[in-house]
């Protein structure tokens, strides 16, 4: 049975990240974790650029670097019952049936998460939070394309770097883009040659579980991952740009009791470690829904 825990939690890793994710392309920081731990090094101040200088000598500036620690998250599944061990331990199709749905489910944990975690606390200058302008539809504003350029225009004032941005659609934004123009957003979320359609230089994904806004003393503020949520939250689209956020993987576990006496069968659950972030507060976004 040891053998089959270690075939199991590979399976368990394979394809963890799929075409399709957001996180596939995201800055990866594993290599830095110890333990339960990640150590993410910042860089100091830059130093000056001196140009046709004529003093001297230079002056000297030592780069005082940031360590910082990041405490990776721990996602639990809750235990499962498979009934005859024996198709647990011969039959291919059983172990794959299973092995895909316990990872699904932390897949969508994580990916959760992360894109809550990449989502601005509030609009600053470094992490723009715009609420959409389109026209109004089942008492709601929609998305707009104007939306999109407005939030690339924020992030070239913010000197953002233009390449590898990328922008997460809540599906109902992606409905808003195809209502407005059908022929060019009906392949919005597919993969061309394993790349995402790109629009004003951001590649376009879509995930279902977005993070909320809550308007609080008249301004934008993100709700909590753990806030119980109101009628009157606000979902969104995010935005960042691949280098300003980080992904982090830490090991999988699998818990098994073989032939448990009291259930007649198998007794498995898998745990594991995971933290996403944005690296330094800038080169995120938000478009926020509003209503009509």
């Amino acid at each position: 049975m040891a053998l089959n825990k270690e075939i199991w939690v590979n399976q368990i890793k394979e394809n963890w990240y799929p075409e399709s994710s957001f996180l596939k392309n995201v800055v990866d920081m594993s290599a830095f974790c110890d333990g339960h731990k990640l150590h993410l090094p910042s860089t100091g101040i830059d130093p000056q650029v001196l140009i046709n200088n004529t003093t001297y000598p230079i002056s000297t500036v030592q780069r005082a670097d940031i360590d910082n620690e990041f405490l990776l998250d721990k996602f639990e599944t809750e235990n499962g019952l498979v009934i005859a061990p024996d198709a647990v331990e011969f039959s291919y199709d059983k172990v794959e049936s299973i092995i895909r749905h316990y990872r699904s489910v932390l897949q969508l944990s994580t990916a959760k998460k992360a894109i809550h975690a990449f989502a601005p606390d509030h609009d600053t200058t470094n992490t723009p939070v715009l609420q959409v302008t389109g026209e109004a539809y089942n008492g709601r504003k929609t998305l707009s394309i104007n939306d999109i350029l407005e939030l690339k225009e924020k992030f070239d004032d913010a000197v953002i770097d233009p390449t590898d941005r990328v922008l997460v659609l809540h599906p109902k934004h992606v409905s808003d883009l195809l209502r407005a123009d059908t022929k060019i957003f009906k392949e919005i979320t597919d993969l061309k040659n394993g790349e995402p359609f790109k629009f004003a230089g951001f590649a376009i994904y879509s995930f279902n579980y977005m993070p909320t806004y809550r308007v609080v003393s008249s301004a934008l503020k993100k709700v909590g991952f753990d806030e119980t949520p109101q009628g009157s939250d606000l979902f969104c689209s995010v935005a960042f740009q691949n280098k300003e956020v980080f992904k982090a993987d830490g090991e999988i576990n699998m818990y098994l009791a073989a032939n448990d006496p009291t259930y007649r069968g198998t007794i498995i659950g898998f745990d594991k470690r995971f933290v996403a972030c944005s690296i330094r507060g800038k080169g995120i976004g938000a478009l926020v829904s509003d209503n009509a």
